[in-house]
């Protein structure tokens, strides 16, 4: 009989932690359905500041005592002498970094945007953007307006340069060169200058199955391809003019910003790792977006510009979700690629 009893109070207690647990969660989910998206905020954070404790935090475990007091009296004696000199008042001209880490779809480029906005009401013509980028490319529509954004800083007469310190291909080379200066590193991929369609046609599959399918179109190329229905000749040839009229557009695009380059030569869908991308004119220069911003502290005052968005619980589980989709999407992509 004790041992029923201690049984029954387990089972109670197991009861009482499992019943605790699903209003916790309906909770959560409760109060997550309800929360609204929050406005976004623009975070500007000096690189100049950062870099500075960096140099004094090394400077103070590196050096001795004795080379520390030389050099706390050599700050103090540029501190003074810059006070004295005359137009010290001038404020540096600045840089802006931007990052821009394109998915498939460019969603980004809603935040690119503000980022943009921001830095055209401050700015000047002594000022540059530094934009990092990292994209594979995607949609059409989406990395084009990306592009366009970017014309938006060259057409106010500031300097635009992007770095791409690891891919920059297809969409993503399609904004890179909008740069009046572009920079890779020696390995990043760049280029893959062409337009790419597939989709799955399950129509034999439907007729096994006794399934039928119908579509109703008004006008002849409404839908030249399908997945469920039974494509045809005609419809395969009006997709592959579709689909060339857009690299047409893509090359044209492309040659408009880069003029001197062959672009019959590079606009085959190939890409190349930086390095060889400097040799066919897709880049200007091979270095690293760390190396550029150093070589421009401290003559420069720096600055990272952001602008985020405070995302819900449902939302960031969203999120989630669509991540791991996307890198298991890509990983079988990048099966195809050459690694070392």
């Amino acid at each position: 009989m004790e041992f029923l009893y201690e049984y029954g109070l387990f089972v109670a207690k197991a009861a009482t932690l499992v019943i605790a647990f699903v209003v916790v969660v309906s909770t959560i989910v409760g109060v997550a359905s309800k929360q609204k998206q929050g406005k976004g905020q623009l975070e500007i954070v000096s690189i100049s500041e950062q870099l500075k404790d960096i140099t004094n935090y090394a400077k103070q475990v590196l050096l001795d005592k004795n080379a520390l007091k030389k050099l706390a009296k050599e700050q103090k004696k540029e501190a003074k002498a810059k006070s004295k000199e005359k137009g010290d008042d001038t404020p540096k001209s600045r840089l802006y970094v931007i990052d821009f880490k394109g998915s498939m779809d460019a969603n980004e480029v809603e935040h690119l945007r503000e980022e943009i906005t921001a830095i055209l009401c401050v700015a000047n013509k002594d000022d540059e953007v530094l934009v990092r980028l990292e994209s594979g490319g995607g949609v059409v529509h989406g990395y084009g307006l990306a592009a366009s954004q970017l014309q938006r800083i060259k057409e106010k007469g500031i300097k635009l340069t992007i770095a791409v310190d690891k891919v920059a291909a297809s969409g993503g080379y399609m904004m890179a060169c909008v740069a009046d200066n572009l920079l890779a590193s020696q390995f990043a991929y760049i280029g893959s200058i062409g337009v790419l369609a597939q989709l799955p046609n399950f129509n034999k599959l439907l007729k096994k199955n006794d399934i039928e399918f119908e579509q109703h179109t008004a006008g002849e190329f409404k839908r030249t391809l399908t997945v469920f229905g039974e494509n045809n000749d005609e419809g395969r040839a009006k997709f592959k003019e579709e689909i060339e009229e857009i690299h047409v557009l893509f090359k044209d695009f492309v040659q408009s910003q880069r003029p001197d380059m062959n672009i019959d030569k590079v606009a085959t869908g190939e890409y190349w790792p930086g390095i060889k991308a400097k040799a066919l004119g897709l880049v200007d220069d091979i270095t690293t977006s760390d190396d550029y911003i150093l070589s421009h502290y401290p003559a420069r005052e720096i600055f990272s510009v952001k602008y985020s968005v405070k995302k819900n619980v449902a939302e960031k589980l969203g999120m989630s979700a669509a991540n791991v989709v996307e890198r298991v999407f890509m990983k079988s992509m990048n099966k195809a690629r050459h690694w070392f």
